[in-house]
């Protein structure tokens, strides 16, 4: 059969072949590259696994600590009411600090010798 004069021949243009293990290194090794280095952020960085556990464990010891304040300022409350509301702890107060007595009552006081008379 002869060659038709409409008949086009097209060249198909050749490139260099690179060999796909090449390639295919060089994907797996950026692959690993961004796996490690995510890994390495998830463990180390700004809101990694250690800062988490470095946060946590503020947060338990301000808990501890705003768990003693207000138990302490629930006794010093209490403390203050008795001051303000019950005679038992007022008249406790005046003879134990200021060293006042009922009427009726005869105050005894005894020096050490060893120390200087005031």
């Amino acid at each position: 059969m002869p060659r038709s004069p409409h008949t086009y021949t097209r060249e198909i243009p050749t490139f260099p072949i690179v060999p796909r293990r090449r390639t295919r290194r060089f994907w797996s090794s950026l692959l690993l590259f961004v796996a490690l280095a995510l890994l390495v952020n998830g463990l180390f960085g700004e809101r990694g696994l250690f800062a988490t556990w470095r946060a946590r464990q503020a947060y338990a010891g301000a808990a501890r600590d705003l768990a003693r304040l207000r138990q302490q300022n629930q006794a010093l409350r209490d403390r203050a009411r008795q001051l303000r509301d019950d005679p038992a702890t007022i008249e406790s107060i005046a003879r134990g600090d200021l060293g006042l007595a009922a009427a009726g009552e005869i105050v005894v006081t005894v020096r050490d010798l060893s120390q200087p008379a005031r």
